[in-house]
């Protein structure tokens, strides 16, 4: 008998339970889950990671359940490497057993040591009642936390998400959802039996719910498309704070161009609305830029784009949304966006276009200026390169917040002519102080000319025309990246967050 023969039985036993495991819950389950529209845990990941990459670790966890209701591995993503775990919903639930738990540590755990980003698509019942003593096994939200700022965090929420395994998504940097999907901190059957709420799944934690709260960053319709969407936000990030943005070389999108279609955009007409999306289109390489929580928050746009094949983050004030105020939602949306794409190395590009923090009795109900701190400590503590244009206005705090004052350490801050800065606006002055007509007038007339007093005062770089505007920003931009001479480390945070 030669040597390969005696190892027959042991790899012969070693195949038959690996495929126990990639059957998942069985043929029957998988069909039912297929019915629904919705990908298994292990088609999420070949179709999220490049073809033939994924290398799994784990696989007899659970003995007789297949994988412990978690498929977990590395893997390839433009073929940069990843880590990526799955839950399971056909093997009981996707649920999360000491097995899974272990996994889930070692996936948080490789990544940290590796310096590559982490990925949880999420699809589970929380912690199983296994009637086993957990003890002190290694918890996965620990070693999730210690990545932060240290690696890309994503989670997709693909399914219904409950319990400890929900609390992956809110702890990563970007998550995504599919209309299937749903996360709350107990599903509908617990919450019956804790409070007598009679709940749908939908209701408790659905799309609606998890947009509007802020829980989940964005919304598409399927599994490809949240599968695509995180690749595709990966995309503008390094694989770790250890390394900086990865750039293209420059193509027909990525060249420089004057911009004189945003003189048609952008009014000279404080009164008359414009969309600060079609100032993107515009301004940035098309058409690849991708925004964040669209739906939360919108008085502020933030958004991922490219300058020059140069991936940046982009905090831009949105005119047709409560006239570009910025609210407590819009103002804690920005600060946590601008917390990531520090930690990160991304440039930041500020496009402001505001009257100031929003007032009002509900909006103070709301805590704007405490949402407000929480923005401003953001961007003030910034290390990375930041750029500033006030396109119309910028008043009080609202200034502050989207990066103005010249002395906040930016690599360069420009104005078009007449834009108007100060501590409010004409009006709102003249009605405060219940000036007189001609006052009022005189006050207009001071804020058209403000722009060019903060210009004889270098309040701001340089002022310059719309049609300028892509170049200087690119120049600004090339400027700012030459300074990177020494090798990119994570960003050590002084600052207490309001």
């Amino acid at each position: 008998m030669n040597n390969a023969q005696t190892w027959d039985e042991s790899l012969d036993d070693l195949e038959r339970r690996r495929q126990h495991t990639y059957a998942m819950g069985g043929e029957e389950r998988i069909a039912r889950h297929h019915a629904k529209g919705k990908l298994d845990a292990r088609a999420r990941i070949d179709h999220l990671l490049d073809n033939a990459s994924f290398q799994e670790f784990g696989t007899l966890v659970g003995g007789d359940v297949p994988a412990d209701g978690l498929v977990a591995g590395s893997g390839l993503i433009d073929g940069r490497p990843v880590l990526v775990g799955a839950e399971d919903f056909t093997t009981l639930a996707g649920s999360i057993a000491p097995g899974s738990n272990s996994k889930r540590y070692r996936l948080a755990e490789l990544a940290e040591r590796m310096k590559v980003p982490l990925i949880m698509l999420l699809e589970g019942a929380g912690f199983r009642p296994t009637g086993s003593h957990y003890g002190r096994t290694p918890t996965d939200l620990l070693a999730q936390a210690r990545c932060s700022g240290r690696v890309p965090t994503v989670a997709a929420v693909l399914g219904p998400s409950a319990g400890h395994g929900a609390l992956v998504a809110p702890v990563c940097d970007f998550s995504v959802m599919t209309r299937q999907g749903a996360i709350f901190t107990a599903g509908p059957p617990v919450v019956k039996e804790s409070t007598g709420e009679d709940v749908s799944k939908e209701d408790l934690g659905g799309p609606d719910v998890a947009l509007s709260s802020g829980v989940v960053h964005n919304l598409v319709e399927d599994d490809k498309s949240a599968l695509e969407s995180v690749r595709r936000y990966l995309s503008f990030f390094p694989s770790s704070a250890w390394s900086y943005p990865p750039s293209f070389l420059p193509d027909d999108d990525a060249a420089p161009r004057a911009t004189p279609e945003l003189l048609d955009i952008v009014s000279r007409d404080n009164r008359r609305v414009y969309d600060m999306h079609s100032v993107l289109d515009s301004v940035f390489d098309t058409p690849d830029w991708m925004e964040i929580q669209p739906s939360f928050g919108p008085a502020v746009i933030c958004a991922l784009a490219h300058l020059g094949g140069h991936p940046v983050a982009v905090v831009a004030n949105q005119p047709t949304v409560l006239a570009g105020s910025i609210d407590a939602d819009a103002a804690d949306k920005a600060a946590h966006f601008i917390t990531v794409a520090d930690s990160f190395h991304l440039p930041i590009v500020f496009l402001t276009d505001n009257p100031g923090m929003l007032p009002g009795s509900a909006s103070e109900r709301a805590g704007v200026l405490r949402s407000g701190a929480r923005m401003f400590a953001a961007q003030t503590s910034a290390t990375t390169i930041k750029l500033h244009l006030t396109l119309r206005k910028a008043y009080g705090f609202g200034s502050m917040v989207m990066s103005l004052l010249g002395y906040d350490d930016q690599v360069a801050t420009f104005a078009y002519p007449g834009a108007t800065m100060g501590a409010m606006s004409a009006a709102a002055l003249s009605m405060a102080t219940g000036a007189e007509q001609d006052v009022s007038a005189l006050l207009q007339e001071m804020e058209l000319k403000a722009s060019y007093f903060s210009a004889e005062h270098m309040g701001f770089d340089e002022m310059i025309s719309p049609v300028e505007t892509r170049n200087r920003l690119l120049t600004a931009l090339q400027r700012g990246l030459h300074s990177r001479q020494d090798p990119a480390r994570p960003v050590t945070r002084t600052v207490i967050t309001p």
